[in-house]
C-alpha cells in the first residue's frame, strides 16, 4: 500500500519572503502591490484563482485592481516564482513555487485540492520511464477523485 503523506506545503510564516526573495533573484522591480500580491500568495493554504487572490488582495490595500493582479501573477508565473493548474475547472489556479516535488488529488465535488507525497509512486512512474527506455526529468500528477460517501448514494 503507497504510503500518502500530505504535504506540509504552505506555512504563512516567512513564505512571503520566499517569493520576494526569487522575484529580487530575477532582478525584478518589486512594488508595494506586487508585495501585496507576492505576500498574499505565499500565505494562501489553497491554490487560489486570480479573481480569489484579486479578492484577498483588495482586503490588504484596495487600490489594486485586477489587471494589476493578472499581469503581476503572469510575471511571476513567467519568471518560475509560481506554478499554474488547470484542475479541470476552465480556470487556472496558482501556488507558489516549492523545492520539494509534492502530487495533487482534485475533489470533483467541491474543488477542493489535496497536496500528497509518496515514495511508491515515485519510484514506479521513475521505473516506467525506465522500462520504455527514458530517465524521468519531470512529471505532475493530478489525481480527480469524488468522495466514497458518493458510492452509497
Amino acid at each position: 500500500m503507497t504510503a500518502l503523506k500530505p504535504s506540509s506545503a504552505h506555512s504563512p510564516s516567512g513564505k512571503a519572503s520566499g517569493i520576494e526573495a526569487r522575484c529580487s533573484a530575477t532582478g525584478m522591480r518589486m512594488t508595494e502591490q506586487r508585495r501585496v500580491i507576492a505576500r498574499v500568495l505565499a500565505e494562501a493554504e489553497d491554490h487560489p484563482d486570480v479573481e480569489e487572490l484579486y479578492r484577498r488582495c483588495v482586503a490588504v490595500d484596495d487600490k489594486i485592481s485586477i489587471s494589476t493582479v493578472y499581469r503581476t501573477v503572469k510575471l511571476f508565473e513567467d519568471a518560475g516564482i509560481i506554478e499554474r493548474h488547470d484542475f479541470r475547472e476552465g480556470r487556472a489556479r496558482y501556488e507558489q513555487m516549492r523545492d520539494s516535488h509534492h502530487d495533487h488529488l482534485i475533489n470533483l465535488r467541491d474543488g477542493k485540492v489535496i497536496e500528497f507525497t509518496s515514495e511508491e509512486i515515485e519510484k514506479l512512474q521513475a521505473e516506467i520511464a525506465r522500462k520504455l527506455g527514458y530517465k524521468l526529468v519531470d512529471h505532475r500528477l493530478e489525481l480527480y477523485c469524488v468522495p466514497l460517501e458518493d458510492d452509497k448514494k
